[in-house]
């Protein structure tokens, strides 16, 4: 038999904890993350120009959109 088990191994309760750890602290880093490119985005204005000529299936449709800034 295996007697050097323990709670407190990293397979055990300490392993857990650590895991559970990584994976809020991954879980913060991209919520901020994604805070700032939303924010940032929500800054950025534009408009649309000669919306005549937008063709339905086109690669040229992003030549109408202009930055306002």
């Amino acid at each position: 038999m295996n007697e050097s088990r323990s709670v407190w191994a990293l397979n055990g309760l300490t392993g857990g904890l650590i895991a559970t750890g990584l994976l809020l602290a991954i879980l913060a880093f991209l919520s901020v993350n994604a805070m700032s490119v939303q924010k940032a985005n929500s800054e950025n204005y534009y408009k649309i120009v000669d919306e005549k000529s937008i063709k339905m299936i086109s690669t040229d449709n992003a030549k109408h959109v202009v930055d306002v800034k």
